[in-house]
């Protein structure tokens, strides 16, 4: 599943630069141990929120890689028939409830789906995926206020690559763990390696089992770091800010797919000709995607309207 989000998203890297796709994408390559991890101790019948960098979210649960990329081109045949693009993501039969790019916009919609999870009695579990920059927002603290005070079966997931947009996280808080926002809350929190795909569901599934059991939130914060800048292809090392070749490069190095390919091989569980053979299928896949994608039509001329404006002789 890392391999898949790696490549679709350096797939749409492709095809942003090269001007197939009209929108901005905000990708996510070197964070895929994140949702990954988390969606592994997930059901379809649990409520998963993103925010605005959320392919690996939505893939990781299941999506389709066409349905994705259709959505990002802007085609009918897209997860939300192309007229969201990749900011608006929605998968609901796999669990995932949307994501939105306003900043923090789905935390208190997590809350509340984890309420309705709470008082339908079926043990599902809210999830809200954010970034450090979240946090600093006001919304995200009355959620977690909120969430503990009803003890809500709400799991935020901050995924904390040091950066909101381009300001490094030194030059906006205090301390770097955004934790300490839980624990001021009474929010049983885990902080972990978010590289480290075997640690991130480790410390998930610790939490969302205590949600799962009526005992309340959690809070997981996966440190972690985006090898592409803010938006599209760009590392945006020339951006200043803490930023620079040396410090993409050192990130690099800590890999999630290439550090779980090396435990593999050293357990004796995956040799090279099994990778070898995984990333060519993987490739095909993404590539027939893609092709099936760019073939699609787009949405037809009334759906401007049609999908946007409720039908007049609906009651309300």
């Amino acid at each position: 599943m890392m391999l898949k989000i790696r490549l679709a998203e350096r797939c749409l890297a492709d095809g942003r630069r090269e001007r197939l796709i009209g929108g901005p994408v905000h990708l996510g390559v070197g964070q895929e141990a994140v949702a990954v991890g988390v969606a592994a101790e997930l059901r379809k019948t649990d409520r998963v929120f993103g925010a605005h960098r959320s392919h690996s979210h939505v893939l990781s649960m299941g999506s389709s890689l066409h349905g994705l990329f259709a959505e990002v081109l802007g085609k009918d045949t897209g997860l939300s028939r192309g007229m969201g693009g990749s900011m608006h993501l929605w998968d609901q039969p796999n669990g995932f409830y949307g994501s939105v790019p306003i900043v923090s916009g789905t935390v208190p919609l997590a809350v509340g789906a984890a309420l309705a999870a709470k008082m339908q009695g079926g043990g599902d579990v809210g999830v809200s995926y954010m970034g450090d920059g979240a946090v600093e927002e006001g919304v995200v603290h009355e959620s977690l206020n909120l969430a503990r005070m009803l003890q809500a079966p709400a799991i935020f997931v901050v995924e904390n690559n040091l950066f909101a947009s381009h300001m490094h996280i030194s030059l906006r808080q205090p301390k770097q763990a955004t934790a300490r926002f839980a624990a001021a809350n009474d929010i049983p929190y885990e902080i972990v390696d978010g590289n480290d795909v075997v640690q991130v569901r480790a410390a998930a599934g610790r939490l969302i089992g205590r949600a799962r059991a009526g005992e309340g939130p959690g809070f997981l914060e996966a440190v972690t770091y985006r090898w592409y800048g803010h938006v599209d292809w760009r590392e945006d090392i020339d951006v200043g800010v803490n930023r620079s070749a040396e410090h993409v490069d050192a990130w690099r190095r800590r890999d999630p797919i290439a550090r779980l390919v090396a435990g593999l091989k050293a357990a004796g569980l995956m040799d090279e000709a099994w990778l070898n053979s995984l990333e060519a299928d993987i490739g095909v896949e993404v590539a027939e995607a893609w092709q099936q994608a760019l073939a699609d039509p787009y949405p037809p001329l009334s759906a401007i309207t049609s999908r946007v404006f409720a039908d007049a002789g609906v009651a309300a």
